[in-house]
């Protein structure tokens, strides 16, 4: 399968033309624009978020998930997002570590990616990395997130199913979980599950989501044994094909990200600290006034 029409071919059969597809949009190289917007979307692949805080077991998670959805047949594409340092732009992209087992797999193809300074646990081109592994056939496109901040919510704005990762220890943070959060899940997953309090855990979040009116179904696994998958795969089944009541706000929020991203264009975060350092110098700095003189 083709997922170009213009003169950058790259296809799910071809892991080299699809690494060098995201590469050319990742860094907008020339042809980053030809290419998307000749996208091909005649295969209906699904995106699957996974968010959740820091050490709720999101990265076995989706291990465990590739090795269930591979043993189906299926072909299968990752973006793991990590976060970017604040302070020297740096990012560690260890995901591809933690997949090791996946790593070399014919069927199987993973993509770290930093978020480069995005406030959120997306990167800015996330939702053109994704589009384009759609666009190159695979039967499905996980996207893991960093799961800090607005990630959580960020993530709604791209996926056709949200998993929102939760771990026992979570405890009394059940009662402040946001009611941004529980519109966007599509599902909670309660990892870890063998530990103590897990059942506990897991039948306050049921009923916190039964006292919110929500249908949202709560599982209960054990990724690092893959225990529980089974029924996290059924139900990403179940939802393939069903309405997607969500569809305008997925796009609008998609298409919000691009227009926010092509306006930020010539704001390069290096050259800008640099500055802020130079106008620090002056003792009468305001940050107002140094932004208003930048543009």
């Amino acid at each position: 399968m083709s997922g170009s029409k213009g003169n950058i071919k790259f296809s799910c059969n071809d892991f080299r033309s699809v690494a060098r597809a995201l590469t050319i949009v990742e860094n907008d190289l020339e042809g980053a624009d030809l290419l998307l917007k000749n996208l091909d979307f005649t295969k209906n692949v699904p995106i699957i978020g996974i968010t959740g805080p820091p050490g709720a077991g999101k990265s076995t998670l989706v291990n465990s998930l590739i090795s269930t959805l591979v043993n189906k047949g299926n072909k299968i594409a990752v973006l793991a997002i990590d976060p970017t340092s604040p302070f020297n732009l740096g990012s560690l992209l260890g995901d591809r570590i933690r997949m090791a087992t996946h790593f070399n797999h014919p069927d199987v193809f993973i993509r770290s990616l930093a978020t480069r300074g995005s406030l959120g646990g997306l990167s800015a081109k996330t939702i053109e990395m994704s589009d384009v592994l759609r666009a190159a056939g695979f039967d499905y496109v996980l996207i893991e997130t960093v799961g800090v901040g607005q990630s959580e919510i960020e993530i709604a704005g791209l996926a056709d199913i949200t998993f929102v990762v939760l771990v026992p220890e979570g405890g009394d943070e059940i009662q402040s979980i946001k009611s941004g959060l529980m519109e966007i899940a599509d599902a909670f997953i309660v990892n870890k599950a063998d530990r103590d309090g897990a059942d506990v855990f897991a039948n306050n979040l049921k009923k916190m989501v039964q006292q919110k009116g929500g249908q949202i179904p709560v599982f209960k696994t054990i990724a690092s044994e893959n225990g529980g998958i089974t029924e996290i795969t059924d139900f990403i089944l179940s939802a393939i094909g069903k309405t997607n009541k969500r569809k305008e706000y997925l796009l609008a929020e998609k298409a919000y990200k691009i227009i926010q991203q092509k306006r930020m264009v010539d704001i390069n975060k290096v050259k800008l600290q640099q500055a802020i350092t130079q106008a620090m110098a002056d003792p009468l700095f305001n940050l107002y006034s140094f932004v208003e003189n930048y543009f």
